[in-house]
């Protein structure tokens, strides 16, 4: 049964990560430039969207300008790259690091604007644009072999699959991994379990369904906010967390509900979240 894990509403709760040295959730609020816990919240004065653990203490953190490393001891920033500093157009949206210590970051216009976006790979010092023309960039996760990554770009109402080399880039065109256009679903973010299958909050439709890497509906959790935005496991538990946003709710839609976030249990059990090497 899914319950509430934090009753804060979020006007866009996104990037929640379960770090496994600390064995404690952080997550943001894109809108509110802020990063929490479940005892703290960081204000920044950009937006923030997405990390991924370095160290017990440090995180990554991708903001509308930059990557920069976080002491959640001490709050020091050390600016790591620039991210799309030039364009004050755009922002960081979803990221996830992949299983060879790179970080995997999508960029989209504020206003959602059309084609605006990209993805990048931060790797070992290096950040590389892979993908171009992404509006909403989103459910970027990888399969536990190190050998697949997943993204969407929400709109397309597709996921697709890219094959990686041993270093993490990828090495083919992408193809389609779980077509939603029939069913009408809004891909979000997503994460994929140990057994290689894909965990997807759909935006609007108030769960993360599961699907096989061929595209099956395996699984549904039921969330209690309409705007279910990311998943993540609490490692290798079947304990599975999900962000969820007031954004794109009316007046009269909305509902204490929406905006927090939750957590449940799945018949799956999940993947440690993979250490950023910088």
């Amino acid at each position: 049964m899914t319950k509430v894990f934090d009753p804060r509403p979020c006007g866009l709760g996104e990037g929640p990560l379960w770090h496994p040295l600390r064995q404690e959730l952080f997550w943001f609020d894109i809108t509110a430039h802020q990063l929490l816990s479940a005892t703290q919240v960081w204000q920044f004065d950009e937006y923030v969207s997405a990390s991924g653990w370095v160290s017990n203490d440090q995180l990554l953190i991708a903001s509308e300008s930059q990557l920069f490393s976080f002491n959640l001891n001490t709050d020091a920033q050390t600016k790591i790259y620039d991210l799309e500093a030039h364009n004050s157009m755009t922002r960081s949206n979803d990221g996830r690091a992949d299983p060879q210590g790179g970080f995997w970051i999508g960029t989209m216009g504020k206003n959602a604007e059309a084609n605006a976006g990209a993805i990048y790979r931060y790797h070992r010092g290096t950040l590389k644009k892979l993908v171009t023309g992404m509006t909403i960039p989103n459910a970027i996760c990888f399969a536990p072999d190190g050998k697949t990554a997943y993204y969407t770009d929400t709109p397309t109402q597709q996921i697709l699959a890219v094959d990686l080399d041993v270093e993490g880039w990828p090495i083919s065109k992408a193809r389609l991994a779980i077509d939603l256009t029939q069913t009408g679903e809004n891909p979000d973010g997503a994460v994929v379990d140990a057994a290689g299958n894909i965990w997807n909050a759909q935006w609007g439709a108030a769960c993360v369904a599961c699907y096989s890497p061929q595209g099956r509906l395996l699984e549904t959790a039921a969330m209690p906010a309409a705007h279910a935005t990311c998943p993540a496991f609490a490692g290798e538990s079947s304990r599975l967390f999900c962000t969820s946003a007031t954004e794109g709710r009316s007046a009269g839609e909305l509902t204490p509900a929406d905006g927090q976030t939750f957590e449940t249990q799945v018949s799956a059990t999940g993947q440690l979240e993979h250490q950023i090497i910088l």
